[in-house]
């Protein structure tokens, strides 16, 4: 699955490439960049904070570094060091408004420099939707494969890319943990923040 930010452009899809290897393009309501979803090459979760929840708060960074801070936690409780949760504002650099993975937005993971999780929000009267995902490999020519643009500049850009992400395979000592298994850790830290009305959806 091709999953487009919410103010990204249908026109940027290669429609044959996605055709021809059935896949489908859709778009979440959150921005950023895009990203692409295979069975077993990711771990995505939603998290829904109602208004009313004493998690929620009217700072969107400060909202999603909340987030952040919850999945770093988790990764902690496995072993994982040198983690920090990018606060402020968002930095998209060249190509973050293109490939999610290639920016660094408010909550988001990274591991010495490299992002492990991608985050985005939507908000509405009734409360806020994260949406946060952490490949098992980070591997930028497929996604790529999928966007209108020229074979020469494809190439420099998944040179580009290679570097400023991580999989969850490629962090030790993580790489022995299955994803059900963070999940696990996930969604069994989540609700000591607060209510236990917070829902989450793996």
């Amino acid at each position: 699955m091709l999953v487009l930010g919410s103010t990204q452009r249908v026109a940027l899809v290669n429609q044959h490439q996605v055709a021809s290897r059935h896949i489908d393009a859709v778009r979440r309501r959150g921005g950023g960049g895009a990203v692409l979803l295979t069975v077993g090459d990711h771990l995505w979760i939603d998290a829904w904070v109602p208004r009313a929840d004493p998690l929620w708060t009217a700072d969107v960074s400060e909202a999603a570094a909340r987030i952040g801070g919850w999945w770093r936690a988790a990764l902690a409780r496995l072993g994982v060091e040198d983690l920090a949760v990018h606060e402020g504002r968002a930095d998209p650099g060249t190509y973050g408004e293109l490939v999610c993975f290639a920016g660094k937005g408010p909550g988001e993971l990274f591991h010495q420099g490299r992002k492990v999780m991608g985050l985005s929000q939507w908000r509405s009267r009734e409360g806020t939707l994260f949406s946060t995902c952490a490949y098992t490999r980070w591997e930028p020519g497929p996604l790529l494969s999928l966007i209108r643009m020229g074979d020469a500049v494809r190439a420099e850009l998944v040179r580009d890319l290679l570097p400023v992400a991580i999989g969850l395979t490629d962090i030790e000592p993580i790489g022995l943990v299955d994803l059900a298994t963070l999940k696990d850790v996930l969604l069994a830290s989540f609700p000591g923040w607060g209510s236990d009305d917070t829902s989450l959806t793996p």
